[in-house]
């Protein structure tokens, strides 16, 4: 009602009453129903795309190869570079007869370490054989040390 006073007051009609009907529909009426519904679809377009983008897993982590590295460490400094495979999510497999006892230790100690922080697992696979894996690689299985005391 207030646009109707309005409109009086501008053409000084206030002599004569002023109808306006309601049902009346100005050509871009439906340009704002079509930008309307347009409007609506996209956001129900956003968000069905963010419910699927939370289902979305990327193929390249599915077929990614997975590696193996072999090492045979003739220092401890090597551990570090040991470690940096397993953080690359490889596998390792160490054979620490070229080193001696003290430093083969100190170094499987290091390496527990590192894969217990990355939630990986290290298991014997003979004597001066050791197997590290990263959180994406699972060990099933054990060797017996029967086999290895021949």
């Amino acid at each position: 009602m207030g646009i109707k006073t309005k409109f009086k007051q501008f053409f000084e009609l206030d002599d004569e009453p002023i109808e306006f009907e309601d049902d009346v529909q100005t050509p871009y009426a439906e340009d704002d129903e079509l930008e309307n519904s347009r409007v609506n679809r996209n956001q129900n377009k956003q968000k069905n795309s963010n419910q699927s983008n939370q289902n979305v897993v990327s193929l390249q982590s599915i077929h990614k190869n997975s590696r193996v590295v072999l090492v045979e460490p003739r220092v401890y400094a090597e551990a570090q570079d040991i470690a940096d495979h397993i953080k690359n999510r490889k596998s390792v497999v160490m054979n620490l007869q070229q080193i001696p006892h003290d430093q083969a230790k100190r170094i499987v100690d290091f390496l527990s370490g590192t894969v217990y922080a990355l939630g990986g697992d290290i298991q014997k696979l003979g004597p001066d054989t050791f197997m590290c894996t990263p959180d994406n690689v699972e060990i099933s299985g054990n060797i017996t040390d029967e086999i290895f005391e021949d």
